[in-house]
């Protein structure tokens, strides 16, 4: 069954074909590590690594690249201000690739509470400034640069179809509004590399044939990219905005300086909305995971209620519609995990027509929210058992990335009058939960009392009254572990 992507490039459906068979390359455009990645920029990791899910369920190799951008983002697509990583420098007082460390970890470890799939590959662009030379000299000796008082500038009046990926109309694009143009030739070009205003100022500064300084921000995605997957390959992704000029740049400097086309599908995330607007600190909307989980929210919510909007589409965002997804993602898992158990017989032809069916919808340029739609369906079926439910759940859960089948136990520590309890409390038991708990941690050991003064009929009662919170109790070697029913 074929899979069909909408690829920006010709900004139609088509269906997708590798260049080399059941072997995809694709690229990513990775995070600027100067401070913490928000779930606007998150939602856009969501979307790739369902796209890597997909594949991998069309039964493709995939070889995923994703970049670490440690120098050479200026806060301006104008290519002045400064560079996000000295700034960071300067607020935090720390080094340059101390604080990259620090905030890629942490960008990292958002993937795993996601459930994000990690790439093949992290290229850092600190670590690959030999190639990013070698592939502004191949741009210089083709005619394509210029040098300006402030770096090496892509002119990009020589590239024949500048702007016809993001359908810019070059003559119509206003000096300042997109771009300054001060000692460019065109209000379009590009830095390429930067020089140092005052060498040794800066933390982050290499030598180069043309001056001390560092790279820009677009060269080092096409660097790493055709190192990693080859001057042509199958998928590259990113967010919306960087359209018109980030990735239009990546494809002018790529094609001017191999000749060859550049990426065959581009995929893009539409923006994360919070009232109407993107996600941005003046609009408000903006928060990061842990911020998410500090107001009882786990990261799945934010994962599951990504799930629910195309990835094309903008998403809005607020508490409450978080809390929706809460609400939903819990249901979902408690179902799970009450038929995960089941022993029932399964018809093979049942399975196998779902399967069919699922992939169908999720075939059509990863539509998850459809996707989502026919799980729910085929746990309502009537005519599905649960043996054949629960396989199919776990099996489409494969491309959802949400954890269904797994079951995980936390262990809380109790002390009371010198004494300490080891309470293991189930993954189905959410954050908002806590409050009940702590409601029933009196009575879990009052039970440990009577059950150590083997007084079973009062350790029964008590048992009685945890269920009736909602909770199940069951005595295991290792503790009490206790589930939500």
């Amino acid at each position: 069954m074929s899979l069909k992507l909408y690829n920006t490039l010709t900004r139609k459906k088509e269906i997708f074909v590798p260049i080399k068979n059941k072997h995809v390359g694709m690229y990513s455009c990775g995070p600027t590590v100067y401070w913490y990645q928000h779930i606007g920029n998150l939602r856009t990791y969501i979307f790739s690594d369902i796209l890597k899910r997909v594949l991998r369920y069309n039964s493709y190799n995939v070889k995923h690249v994703m970049n670490v951008t440690d120098v050479g983002h200026l806060t301006s697509d104008a290519d002045t201000g400064e560079d996000k990583m000295e700034k960071a420098v300067m607020r935090e007082g720390k080094n340059a690739q101390d604080i990259a460390n620090c905030y890629w970890k942490i960008f990292r470890e958002d993937f795993k509470k996601l459930n994000i799939i990690e790439p093949d590959i992290w290229c850092k662009a600190t670590e690959h400034i030999k190639e990013q030379i070698e592939l502004i000299k191949k741009l210089e000796k083709k005619g394509y640069t210029y040098k300006t008082s402030d770096g090496i500038y892509f002119d990009s009046s020589k590239f024949k179809d500048y702007g016809k990926f993001a359908r810019l109309k070059i003559e119509g694009l206003k000096a300042g509004k997109r771009i300054a143009v001060g000692e460019k030739k065109n209000k379009t070009d590009f830095a390429l590399w930067k020089f140092s205003g005052k060498p040794g100022l800066r933390q982050q500064e290499w030598k180069s044939p043309w001056g001390i300084g560092f790279p820009g921000w677009h060269i080092e995605c096409s660097t790493m990219s055709m190192k990693y997957l080859g001057e042509t390959f199958d998928i590259h992704t990113g967010g919306e905005d960087h359209i018109p000029v980030h990735h239009t740049n990546e494809i002018a400097q790529s094609e001017a300086a191999t000749g060859k086309k550049f990426v065959n599908y581009w995929l893009h995330g539409a923006f994360l909305t919070f009232k109407g607007e993107k996600v941005s600190k003046s609009k408000g909307g903006l928060y990061t995971i842990s911020e998410l989980e500090k107001k009882d929210f786990e990261p799945l919510v934010f994962r599951y209620m990504c799930l629910t909007t195309n990835y094309r589409k903008p998403l809005n965002f607020s508490l409450e519609i978080l809390k929706s997804a809460q609400n939903s993602y819990e249901r979902l898992k408690n179902i799970i995990l009450k038929i995960k158990k089941s022993k029932q017989k399964k018809n093979k032809k049942n399975i196998v027509t779902a399967k069919k069916q699922f992939l169908e919808i999720i075939n059509d340029d990863l539509n998850s929210p459809k996707a989502l739609a026919f799980m729910w369906e085929i746990l309502r079926e009537d005519k599905l058992n649960n043996a054949e439910k629960y396989e199919l759940a776990i099996y489409f859960d494969r491309v959802f990335g949400l954890d269904l089948g797994k079951e995980e136990y936390k262990k809380e520590r109790i002390k009371t009058k010198g004494k300490i309890y080891n309470i293991y409390l189930h993954e189905s038991i959410g954050l908002k939960d806590n409050l009940r708990i702590t409601m029933i941690n009196d009575l879990v050991i009052k039970r440990e009392k009577a059950r150590k003064e083997k007084d079973w009929k009062k350790s029964d009662e008590l048992r009685d009254k945890i269920n009736k919170l909602g909770f199940i109790l069951s005595d295991t070697k290792k503790g009490v572990e206790i589930r939500k029913k």
